[in-house]
């Protein structure tokens, strides 16, 4: 009786460790890859190297690999199975300008002024990658029914490819969605992120002699600054958790012609899209009263609109099981001080949890970054995590998260996101009672509120956004 019951114990555990070693036998490859990818920097909408990379190694692993989509030449699908449910992993690869960084622990650009991946997307999507080739033999070798897919998504860091994907309608038939992003820590919550919404106000005045006849002049700059002064001012009067940065993109061409054309380009980000867009009515007041005070006129080009991540408290669930399977890692001596030299320049670094602890809770709150995941996440049940790709008390959109994303520590954290992605997939497949309870989750959190987005159905993607 014990043999019988001990062998049955066994074979509960197989599953699991099968899904493991499926990700570790493919882990050296899909590292190379995400390497591969880090040499090879790309802006958003111009990831041609990553996402045929990306491309190619699904393929290779026996995908239907669909190029092109949704008026993106770099987005993909990438799909194996057939029947219900319909699993997603979101796979991302561009770049950010001006982040490139050598993978060294002090300040070392590649090229000066180049894009870099301070954000760890050459990991992302490979990571994910790796998962849909393991959740696939997976499901082969148990014989699993439905239909698994990977979404090569391009330009989130502003761009929104997403939400095109979602105007295309290649998320109406799908039931659930798993995804992670780089971080300095392995967790799964049930957190969210900030909503946005942005783009670039443009200025137009009339040229003068600034000297000899600045009468004659209407300057769009001034009508720039009367708008960022009257939003400096607009600051006290929004919620607290409410961000709004701007850069300006075009001042003028020389001090002593009145400016006749001037551009800034403005975020702005809050927990609630519905908050969100009050504020961004009291923003777009800001410019009427430049152009009106300056004698001037302004146009408004939108740029990024992504909502808050709706959390699913079944998907996170299922992600954090995984998470806790999957585990986390140590690092080598080499590794260590890496880390260490990193850190000393960060307060409190030392002090947050290392890249071996996992932590799965139910806290929900939310980070201040903004990502078109959420998106999705309104339309259809979606769960992501973090892992450690970066060392602990490196942020994202810094030189330090580019140089730990092309190290062995963000390989590392990938293969982490990797295994757990696989394990949570894979449950998925085998108990579709899980879909059930995840769509279910969707609706209560949803609360009978649906999808909104600036960026209008039928809209070309601006796929010289990130290069203007």
């Amino acid at each position: 009786m014990r043999t019988i019951l001990f062998l049955l114990l066994i074979g509960a555990r197989l599953p699991a460790a099968d899904v493991l070693t499926r990700v570790a036998a493919h882990a050296d490859r899909f590292g190379t890859v995400s390497r591969q990818i880090w040499e090879t920097p790309e802006l958003g909408f111009h990831e041609s190297k990553s996402s045929g990379l990306l491309q190619q190694e699904m393929r290779a692993n026996g995908f239907a690999v669909e190029a092109g989509i949704a008026g993106m030449p770099t987005a993909f699908t990438a799909s194996w199975g057939s029947g219900k449910p319909v699993i997603v992993l979101l796979g991302e690869f561009d770049a950010l300008p001006g982040m490139s960084q050598k993978d060294v622990p002090t300040i070392d650009p590649v090229e000066a002024g180049a894009p870099g991946h301070a954000c760890g997307h050459n990991l992302l999507g490979t990571a994910s990658a790796l998962a849909a080739v393991a959740i696939k033999e997976q499901m082969q070798a148990q014989g699993l029914k439905g239909t698994l897919r990977y979404y090569g998504t391009p330009a989130e860091e502003g761009g929104g490819g997403k939400i095109y994907m979602i105007h295309a309608g290649l998320f109406r038939d799908v039931d659930a969605v798993l995804t992670w992003h780089p971080g300095d820590a392995n967790r799964v919550s049930l957190g969210s992120s900030l909503a946005n919404n942005g783009g670039r106000f443009r200025f137009y005045g009339i040229a003068a002699h600034a000297a000899a006849a600045p009468e004659r002049g209407r300057s769009a700059l001034d009508g720039a600054m009367i708008m960022l002064n009257a939003i400096e001012m607009l600051r006290e009067h929004v919620p607290q958790e409410t961000r709004i940065h701007y850069i300006i993109t075009n001042g003028g061409s020389a001090a002593n012609i009145v400016p006749a054309f001037a551009e800034v380009s403005l975020i702005a980000r809050s927990p609630q899209a519905s908050v969100l867009e009050g504020v961004w009515q009291r923003i777009m007041k800001c410019a009427q009263a430049g152009a009106l005070a300056s004698e001037t006129r302004f146009e408004f080009e939108q740029g990024t609109n992504y909502a808050n991540v709706l959390a699913n408290d079944t998907l996170a669930e299922v992600l954090g099981r995984g998470l806790e399977k999957a585990g986390g890692y140590e690092y080598t001596p080499e590794e260590r001080r890496f880390a260490q030299q990193l850190q000393a320049g960060i307060d409190g670094a030392a002090a947050r949890p290392g890249p071996e602890k996992v932590q799965a809770d139910k806290s929900e709150g939310f980070t201040s970054a903004s990502t078109d995941v959420g998106d999705v996440s309104w339309v259809v049940p979606t769960a992501q995590l973090t892992t450690a790709t970066f060392v602990p008390g490196v942020g994202a959109h810094t030189w330090q998260a580019a140089a730990c994303a092309g190290t062995s520590i963000g390989r590392k954290g990938m293969v982490v996101a990797a295994r757990t992605l696989a394990l949570a997939g894979v449950e998925l497949f085998e108990k579709p009672g899980e879909i059930e309870a995840a769509k279910a989750a969707f609706e209560k959190r949803r609360a009978g509120r649906t999808w909104t987005t600036h960026i209008a159905a039928g809209s070309k993607p601006p796929l010289d956004y990130a290069v203007k």
